[in-house]
């Protein structure tokens, strides 16, 4: 049987063109052999079964296959919170942590009413929450599958403030009675265009689901109808937070009009408008 720095070497070899190989080879030893990252640091000599080992290199081989890691660990860490991610479930990518600073940064954390639209595994609404134990939280997305793992990561996070509930866009608000009463509508919508998903990697056209990515053939469909629509859900000086795809900039901020101010785009860590905020006149 080999120990964990034995199985952590040879999986870093054969990960070795993997973008991280050192970072991968230790996140699938620790979903493989169900240890945390204190053990794994500090008993580098202890020897795991037969079955661990078996389960590990599984992995591997998985990943060397293109498999998403996130999908392989079924963990993707967002906001400091490790999230289940299942296959069928978009996985949550940093640059969508914008949205969370820009909701804290604009809340009274006074009772407000927060609608996360095309929750995903939850990554947004489950942060929010976390972050703003007094507001009423909505959590709304298509997909029954979605709905599930966020409802997960809401239990293991331990907020229970947070409604989810099936539906298409603001459908779900109009069965709630959320006309003029939303202090936040957040969303990371679809906003990659056809052209744009034929050229993305295997690792992302083959594996995450193309609904949560694609909005259309121009990628910015579903942007304007959020946009457009969002205003009947918003009370006066309501916020929407809207993140948005590389070069979009100039078309997204033709679609607010006069019944909007302070229309702004925040930049990622890589220098792209990443986040558009805007709040109802």
């Amino acid at each position: 049987m080999a120990t964990i720095q034995e199985l952590f070497q040879k999986g870093k070899s054969l990960l070795r063109d993997c973008p991280d190989p050192s970072l991968e080879a230790k996140i699938l030893l620790l979903s493989a052999a169900s240890i945390g990252e204190e053990q794994f640091f500090s008993s580098p000599d202890l020897r795991l079964s037969r079955k661990q080992e078996r389960d590990y290199f599984q992995l591997v081989a998985r990943r060397l296959a293109g498999l998403p890691i996130a999908y392989l660990s079924e963990t993707k860490e967002f906001w400091s919170i490790p999230f289940r991610v299942l296959p069928g479930v978009l996985i949550p990518r940093p640059e969508t942590e914008l949205i969370v600073e820009k909701v804290l940064e604009f809340s009274s954390q006074n009772h407000e009413t927060i609608v996360d639209v095309g929750t995903g595994c939850g990554n947004i609404a489950v942060s929010l929450a976390k972050e703003l134990p007094e507001a009423r939280i909505i959590a709304t997305d298509t997909s029954a599958k979605a709905l599930k793992v966020a409802r997960l990561n809401a239990s293991e996070q331990k907020v229970d403030h947070i409604l989810f509930t099936r539906g298409n866009l603001f459908a779900p608000l109009k069965k709630l009675n959320l006309k003029r009463k939303c202090d936040f509508i957040v969303s990371n919508p679809p906003y990659v265009s056809e052209n744009e998903w034929a050229e993305l990697p295997q690792e992302i056209k083959g594996y995450e689901p193309k609904k949560a990515l694609v909005a259309g053939y121009t990628g910015l469909e579903m942007l304007q109808k959020i946009i457009k629509d969002s205003r009947s859900f918003l009370k006066s000086e309501g916020y929407l937070i809207l993140e948005i795809g590389e070069n979009q900039r100039k078309e997204v901020n033709s679609f607010f009009n006069s019944g909007w101010k302070r229309v702004a785009f925040s930049k990622d860590l890589s220098g792209i408008p990443r986040v558009v905020t805007a709040q109802k006149i």
